[in-house]
C-alpha cells in the first residue's frame, strides 16, 4: 500500500484515549528524536512513566520542548493523550506561527479494544481513569473537523518527506502507466576522493565509465578554478574543466560532455569557441557548449580577472552567443558585436557537428529571454512549480525550438532505510538531518522517478544531478531506466 506522505518538516499531533495505540503507531514511523512522549518525560522527571505525582513537571517540560523543536522548525511528533482542547490549539498556533503543516492523527480504537490492551499493561491505566479518557475522546473527535488542521487523519501509513517529493508517487504511477522520455547528464561538482591526486585521473575515468553504464545521455563538469563554497573549501582539488573534459572523452564512447556553465568572463570567446570545437572533433561530435554570466567574483579576484557590472556581462554573453556558431561556421568573415570584435573567425577544423549545441545556465527572466533569442537550451534551477513558470515564460519569450533543462542536487536510495543511512552518514554534523535531506532532494527510487516525471511534466527536456555520493550511481540507473522508452 503507497504510503500517505506529510511535507517535512510538519507538525504531527496524536490524539486518542490511552491503550489506543498512539506510542506503538508512532515508533513505527518516525525516529525516536522526532518524538515528544508525555510518558517518556514523566519517567525522566520522575521516578517512571507511571509515576502520576509527575505529570505536572512531565507536561510543563512537553509544552517547552514542542515550543523550541517548533521554534527551530522540525519535525515533532506529539505523543501524548491529546484530549485538552486548548493544549492542541496552541501547539496549531505553534506550527502557524512557524509555517509548518500541522495534522491530527485520531486513535478511534473502540473502547473494549482499549480496555482489553489495558489489562495486558503490566503497569495498567486505573479503570475510572481509561472510562474518562473514553468518554472525553467520543466528544474529542467531533471538534478535531472544526480545529483547523491541514488534515485529520486515521492511523494509516505514512511518511515525512522533503516537499518534492509529496505528490511524486502519483507522478511516479503515471510513469509507469504512460511512460515518457527523459535525458539525464551527471554534473562533476567535486573531485574530493580517497585516491588524491595521485589516483584522481583512475578515478574519474572510473566515474565517467559507471555513469555511461547506468544510462546517463552527458556529463557535465563545472567551470570554475577552485571549488565553491556552496560545494566545498577553496584548497579541495578542482580539476580545470575544459581539459578534463578532453580526459573524459578518451574515457567514453556515447555520452555527450559540456560544461555547466563556461563563465563568460574567463577566456577570450574565439578562443572558447575554438576549445569546444577541438573537444567536438576528439570526442566524435559530443560536445555541448555551456555559457553563463559567471558570478564568483571571489574567484576572477583571486586569479586578477576583471569582473564587469551584471550589464556589462549581459553584452559580452548576447556577442558571445553570436560570435560562437560564426566561428564554427564556414569561411572566416569577422564578426563586431557590441563588445566583441573578431576580425577573422577561422576556426579549423570545425566541429563534427553540423550544429554544435550552445547551452545558457542561468533562471531569471531576462537570461532566459536571450535564451529564447539565441541558445539551444536554457538551464535553470527550482522546484516544479517555479520550472513551469520558466517554461511559460521562455514559450512567451521565444518562437524558436529552444530546450529547457534543470539542475539539481540528487540523492537517491534504494529504498527508504538505505536512503536514511545515506542522509545519516552524508549530512553535517550540525545540520538536521531533515533539512539535509531536502537541501539534496533525498528520496528513493521511486520517489525520484515521480520527482523527474513532474519536471518533464513541467517542460523539462533533460535533468543534470550532481550526486552527493557517487556510490549511488546504480541506484541511478534505476531511476533513469524508468524513462528508456
Amino acid at each position: 500500500m503507497e504510503k500517505l506522505r506529510l511535507p517535512s518538516p510538519c507538525v504531527v499531533v496524536l490524539v486518542g484515549p490511552g491503550a489506543s495505540g498512539k506510542s506503538t503507531w508512532a515508533a513505527e514511523r518516525f525516529g525516536a528524536e522526532l518524538i515528544v512522549s508525555s510518558d517518556r518525560l514523566r519517567a525522566l522527571v520522575g521516578a517512571g512513566e507511571d509515576d502520576i505525582a509527575a505529570s505536572t513537571a512531565a507536561f510543563a517540560l512537553l509544552e517547552e520542548v514542542v515550543k523550541q523543536r517548533i521554534g527551530r522548525q522540525l519535525t515533532t511528533v506529539i505523543d501524548t493523550l491529546g484530549l485538552d482542547r486548548d493544549r492542541r490549539l496552541r501547539w496549531l498556533e505553534l506550527a502557524r506561527e512557524a509555517g509548518m503543516p500541522c495534522v491530527a492523527v485520531g486513535f478511534d480504537t473502540s473502547p473494549e479494544e482499549c480496555r482489553r490492551r489495558n489489562r495486558e499493561r503490566s503497569k495498567r491505566i486505573p479503570a475510572d481513569v481509561l472510562t474518562s479518557q473514553l468518554r472525553s475522546w467520543t466528544a474529542v473527535k467531533k471538534e478535531l473537523p472544526t480545529e483547523g488542521y491541514d488534515d485529520v487523519l486515521q492511523p494509516t501509513a505514512l511518511r515525512v518527506v522533503p516537499t518534492a517529493f509529496v505528490e511524486s508517487a502519483a507522478a511516479a504511477a503515471r510513469q509507469s502507466e504512460t511512460p515518457t522520455g527523459l535525458r539525464f547528464g551527471l554534473q562533476l561538482s567535486s573531485y574530493t576522493h580517497k585516491g588524491g591526486r595521485a589516483g584522481m585521473a583512475e578515478w574519474i575515468r572510473e566515474v565517467a565509465s559507471r555513469a555511461e553504464a547506468v544510462g546517463f545521455d552527458a556529463i557535465y563538469v563545472m567551470d570554475h578554478f577552485r571549488q565553491i563554497p556552496q560545494v566545498g573549501r577553496a584548497w579541495e582539488d578542482f580539476l580545470e574543466s575544459w581539459t578534463t573534459l578532453g580526459y573524459l572523452a578518451a574515457c567514453t564512447t556515447r555520452v555527450r560532455l559540456g560544461t555547466l556553465v563556461s563563465g563568460i568572463t574567463y577566456r577570450n570567446v574565439a578562443h572558447l569557441g575554438k576549445i569546444a570545437a577541438t573537444l567536438d572533433v576528439l570526442s566524435g561530435g559530443r560536445a555541448v557548449c555551456g555559457i553563463g554570466l559567471a558570478w564568483f567574483e571571489a574567484e576572477h579576484k583571486a586569479y586578477g580577472w576583471p569582473f564587469p557590472p551584471v550589464s556589462e556581462r549581459y553584452a559580452l554573453l548576447e556577442d558571445a552567443l553570436q560570435l560562437l556558431p560564426a566561428l564554427w561556421g564556414p569561411g572566416n568573415k569577422p564578426f563586431r558585436g557590441k563588445v566583441l570584435d573578431a576580425p577573422d573567425t577561422t576556426c579549423y577544423p570545425r566541429p563534427l557537428q553540423e550544429h554544435l549545441p550552445i547551452l545558457v545556465g542561468g533562471s531569471g527572466r531576462r537570461t532566459i529571454r536571450l535564451a529564447g533569442r539565441l541558445a539551444d537550451a536554457v538551464n535553470v534551477f527550482g522546484d516544479t512549480a517555479q520550472v513551469r513558470d520558466k517554461a511559460d515564460w521562455l514559450r512567451k519569450v521565444s518562437s524558436r525550438p529552444v530546450e529547457l533543462t534543470h539542475l539539481s542536487t540528487t540523492l537517491v536510495g534504494r529504498d527508504q532505510r538505505d536512503l536514511d543511512g545515506l542522509v545519516q552518514k552524508l549530512r553535517p554534523r550540525n545540520v538536521d538531518p531533515a533539512r539535509y535531506a531536502a537541501s539534496v532532494n533525498a528520496g528513493t527510487v521511486d520517489d525520484q522517478i515521480g520527482r523527474f516525471r513532474e519536471l518533464s511534466e513541467a517542460g523539462v527536456a533533460e535533468v543534470m544531478i550532481s550526486l552527493p555520493d557517487l556510490e549511488t550511481l546504480d541506484a541511478v540507473g534505476e531511476v533513469i531506466s524508468a524513462f528508456r522508452v
